[in-house]
């Protein structure tokens, strides 16, 4: 069964795609998930397992190593909203897209980059702590480089996108934090319930914000598949590059360069589609699609580069 399980978890990229194809070809399968808050529920229960799989020694790595963790967030929170605000300019993107497009470069880390990361033998422990931080730090600067550079398209009110934050990630990442630090036996006893809950969860998610758009505009939608796919790969592809080279600059080992890359190049794609969906209802349903296309093509181009890695890895630390 924990087989059958990792398998299925595994597959997520594959999951999301067939909830595209399935929200686009017959979107009344999916359209009861957009309706009222079952996507901010959803994400809740992300969050929730995200904070399971936290302990008290994951945070230990912070004073081993605190500069690889600053290197990896200063990546994130640098590099990922600049290439999101660029290629919406250069691409050209419609305003409800580009919004989209940015609010997903401004999220912190998805806890998908870990099985990146291992995948590809890079640091774990760093992936894992950075993916935790970033999720901290996005509580106060995805709502503040939202404002920043999505608010030069379109008003944005920092201070409720701030409360959605609080109330989607800080309280559910913090509750399961503390159930595994009080509780320990009983979270090992739920063994994978908590990925796959949340595989399930990012798969209605996705299918709840397609569904709506086909809905609404299924022409606008198939003509923008193409520069959506490609502002996806583009800025994921940046993410991962960029975050590889920045550590190499500062003559860290592979292994570290890896799981920067990963963290910068991997972004939590469900809360972006929930913070555009709470926060922007005026530009719903086209400004979360954009967070459906990241969601697939930054597990694409991290599994290939995850996959180029594993072979041809070295096995000492370089």
């Amino acid at each position: 069964m924990k087989k059958i399980l990792n398998w299925f978890i595994n597959l997520y990229a594959v999951w999301v795609i067939l909830s595209f194809v399935i929200g686009y070809f017959w979107p009344k399968s999916f359209l009861w998930c957009a309706k009222g808050s079952f996507s901010t529920y959803a994400m809740a229960v992300v969050m929730l397992s995200m904070g399971l799989s936290l302990k008290i020694s994951d945070f230990e790595f912070i004073f081993k190593q605190p500069k690889t963790i600053v290197l990896a967030a200063i990546s994130q929170f640098t590099v990922m909203p600049l290439s999101g605000f660029c290629l919406a300019i250069l691409l050209g993107l419609p305003k409800e897209f580009a919004v989209g497009l940015i609010i997903v470069a401004c999220c912190p880390g998805g806890t998908a980059s870990n099985m990146i990361a291992y995948i590809g033998r890079a640091n774990l422990a760093l992936s894992v702590i950075s993916t935790a931080m970033s999720t901290f730090l996005g509580i106060i600067l995805t709502p503040l480089l939202t404002k920043l550079l999505a608010g030069q398209m379109v008003p944005v009110d920092a201070w409720g996108m701030f409360l959605n934050v609080v109330k989607v990630v800080l309280l559910p990442v913090t509750l399961g934090a503390f159930i595994n630090w009080k509780f320990p036996e009983f979270v090992k006893r739920l063994g994978q319930t908590g990925p796959v809950l949340s595989t399930i969860a990012i798969v209605f998610i996705s299918g709840g914000i397609i569904a709506p758009a086909v809905v609404s505009g299924k022409a606008e939608l198939l003509q923008m598949a193409g520069k959506l796919l490609l502002a996806a790969t583009l800025l994921h592809g940046m993410g991962f590059g960029l975050g590889y080279g920045l550590a190499r600059i500062f003559k860290y080992n592979v292994p570290i360069a890896k799981a920067v890359a990963c963290e910068t190049g991997m972004q939590n794609g469900g809360l972006a589609a929930v913070l555009a969906k709470n926060n922007f209802p005026a530009f719903m349903p086209m400004i979360s699609v954009p967070a459906v296309f990241c969601s697939v093509m930054q597990t694409v181009v991290g599994g290939i580069l995850a996959t180029i890695w594993r072979f041809t890895s070295r096995t000492d630390h370089e």
